[in-house]
């Protein structure tokens, strides 16, 4: 059985530091992201200089600015760029790895089980060397072609790499080593677990609880009042156990589609550790749904679709059609498995398939279907806007969900 080997991977202070690329003479300079000083809004990003003045992410930007001095540098953020240098960052860590899952917009959980053999040259003194250098190598060229710093941690389970990812900040990377993760964490103060926030960290610290080591030491009578059924995974992530999943992809919520706009492209990928005709047929459907639903909600027709695909050999192919223009699900995937049955040639197995729609324009007429197929798409977008994206798919879609 092949040894786990997460990473988890953070573009340090990310939306500082895409305004710092837009603005070479905010570095060094403390900045704030959310809005204008003494404005509305919620602080979304600041920089390391922001921070040793108090300020905080989630911190109202009224109150960042009491605490920030007269020249720190506020400002409201530029959202759409944001997503393109996000989709670029992962673009570049999609070339180290096959398993590369999303978990915000500025975070990425990779999974190296298995590339060992893949990277190993002769310099490396094991496997662990090996995978630590290919990381270094992955967050250098973040760094050389996009101007990005970050830092990453690897670890054998996914709480573990988080943690050595913060502990490795700024633009480094850690790497915990098999066995090693308790005594790393035992030093540690308690908000430095993912799980543990300030609230939890406030009634720790008032029964004296100070450490991970103390929270691996604490009777149940002291921790079940804090953390209730969550109690047992908490003492094993404070030791450095868990699970080496790396969870789903989350940034779909995070797409910016700002009504109205048609120059670029719609598109979203998922990475997978295998697939079948069946499971593809299902994932493509998501797909679909996704970037239609975007598309929608631009109020833009799509009259290109491209379909992409990647071997876990890394060999990467892209296939596109020019369409009657639409952004329907239903139309758009029967397309879309056209294109993969002509693309998917060899028998290896798929680690990744994306679906990108492009030459957008105002959906001004009506769309080209019949009638009930309008009313659909329409009725699907209500029930979305209502009980939220999961209410309702295509039976294609919850296919895969359901196995």
């Amino acid at each position: 059985m092949l040894s786990p080997r997460i990473c988890c991977l953070d573009l340090d202070t990310f939306f500082v530091s895409v305004e710092r690329l837009l603005d070479p003479s905010l570095n060094g300079r403390a900045v704030i992201v959310g809005g204008h000083r003494n404005g509305r809004g919620v602080v979304t990003s600041a920089s390391y200089e922001a921070r040793a003045m108090g300020v905080r992410s989630g911190m109202s930007v009224r109150e960042a600015s009491e605490k920030a001095s007269a020249d720190a540098v506020f400002l409201p953020g530029h959202h759409d760029l944001y997503m393109d240098y996000s989709r670029k960052a992962r673009e570049i860590v999609e070339r180290f790895s096959p398993i590369v899952i999303a978990a915000s917009i500025d975070e990425h959980y990779i999974d190296f089980r298995g590339c060992e053999r893949l990277y190993r040259v002769a310099g490396d003194v094991d496997d662990d060397a090996t995978i630590e250098r290919v990381v270094r190598e992955c967050t250098a060229t973040i760094a050389r072609e996009l101007g990005l710093p970050s830092s990453a941690g690897i670890a054998t389970t996914k709480p573990m790499a988080k943690v050595a990812s913060n502990l490795a900040k700024p633009a480094g990377v850690m790497m915990v080593r098999a066995g090693t993760e308790a005594e790393t964490l035992a030093p540690l103060p308690v908000r430095k677990l993912p799980g543990i926030g300030p609230v939890a960290e406030t009634k720790l610290n008032g029964l004296g609880i100070l450490t991970l080591a103390q929270v691996v030491d604490a009777p149940d009578a002291l921790l079940r009042p804090i953390f209730g059924a969550y109690t047992r995974g908490i003492r094993l992530a404070a030791r450095g156990e868990g699970n080496d999943e790396l969870g789903r992809e989350r940034p779909a919520f995070r797409e910016h589609d700002p009504e109205g706009v048609v120059a670029g492209t719609i598109s979203n990928e998922r990475t997978f550790a295998e697939t079948t005709a069946e499971t593809a047929s299902a994932i493509l459907s998501g797909l679909c749904e996704r970037v239609c639903s975007r598309a929608r909600r631009r109020g833009v027709l799509a009259g290109q679709v491209t379909l992409k695909l990647r071997y876990t050999d890394f060999q990467t192919l892209s296939r596109g059609k020019t369409i009657t223009p639409t952004n329907d699900e239903f139309e758009l995937h029967r397309i879309v498995l056209d294109l993969y049955r002509e693309t998917r040639t060899r028998p290896l197995a798929i680690r990744l398939l994306g679906v990108a729609v492009a030459k957008l324009r105002l959906d001004s007429v009506q769309l080209p279907l019949f009638e009930h197929g309008e009313r659909r798409v329409k009725a699907v977008d209500r029930v979305r806007d209502k009980f939220g994206y999961d209410a309702v798919h295509l039976a294609t879609t919850l296919a895969r969900r359901r196995r």
